[in-house]
């Protein structure tokens, strides 16, 4: 016959062992492999353009980071899609609508970005985007681009906004018309890879 020491001790360790079997082991969390991502590469580096124009003005041209690409973002407020005409082209130098004078971009290539829309107000002439001809774009600064490396404004001459972007070499590139702006993506590279 057993004690009843012996039943309470047995009970405690059985109880013990139940708590320790329902608890599972804690171990550290398993990661799985990162999936790689895929970035587009169909976009080509030949010229892009669309036709159409519009009197809204360019108000400001800002740029950011991405994981497969760098864009550059023209804002055109008021602008409807379908009224944002563009013409974008790989050129070997930058050469101002008008006057014809090489505007110096740094980069391993240069895209030449013309906007449908004047930088300006049509009636009165008064300049709506701060920028200089030849000077950095006001307000935009590359420092850790992968892609872009120089960003200048050409000018804007009869309705039309020339821009210079110096990117690191010609990689493919996409353009977007989208209400009130004009959007140009420019990969980082051609094989579809992301930069770890």
């Amino acid at each position: 016959m057993l004690q009843p020491r012996t039943i309470c001790a047995t009970a405690v360790l059985l109880g013990a062992t139940l708590v320790t079997a329902a608890v599972p082991a804690v171990a550290a969390p398993a990661t799985a492999p990162a999936a790689a991502t895929v970035c587009p590469t169909g976009w080509g580096s030949a010229d892009k353009t669309a036709t159409a124009a519009t009197s809204e003005s360019v108000r400001n041209v800002r740029t950011g980071r991405h994981e497969c690409y760098d864009r550059m973002v023209v804002d055109v407020p008021g602008a409807a899609r379908g009224d944002l005409g563009y013409s974008v082209r790989y050129v070997d130098r930058l050469h101002q609508d008008g006057s014809g004078r090489h505007i110096p971009v740094s980069g391993g290539a240069v895209l030449e970005v013309r906007v449908t829309a004047p930088a300006y107000d049509p009636e009165t002439g008064a300049a709506t985007y701060p920028a200089r001809a030849g000077r950095v774009l006001p307000g935009v600064d590359l420092t850790g681009y992968r892609t872009f490396r120089d960003a200048r404004f050409a000018g804007s001459f009869e309705g039309d906004t020339q821009l210079g972007l110096g990117v690191r070499a010609r990689l493919p590139f996409r353009v977007q018309q989208l209400d009130g702006r004009l959007v140009i993506d420019v990969a980082h590279n051609w094989t579809g890879a992301a930069a770890r």
